[in-house]
């Protein structure tokens, strides 16, 4: 996404910078209990190397906004415009 000129002047030219959190990090980890992370992730092509699966539950896709939707709504309201689509291919936590 690049910023627009209406952006500096009703958001001081800021934008989205992710989709937003659906699921608080507790709740993303009773959603993913039984479930096989590390495999469903790899389906994917996403590879985790990480200390435990509590990190990974709390990353997991379905915890986060539909991005498409987001970048539609902020794209509508003339702050940014979509310049690319990149696809993750894991996630760095610290």
């Amino acid at each position: 996404m690049v910023g627009t000129e209406l952006a500096m002047k009703e958001s001081w030219g800021s934008t989205c910078h992710g989709a937003g959190r659906v699921l608080s990090r507790s709740k993303a980890n009773k959603v993913a209990r039984g479930r096989e992370l590390e495999k469903e992730l790899e389906e994917k092509g996403i590879f985790i190397l990480t200390k435990g699966r509590r990190t990974i539950a709390e990353e997991m896709p379905e915890a986060y906004k539909d991005i498409n939707e987001v970048v539609g709504i902020v794209e509508k309201a003339g702050l940014s415009r979509k310049v690319a689509k990149l696809r993750p291919l894991g996630v760095i936590k610290g």
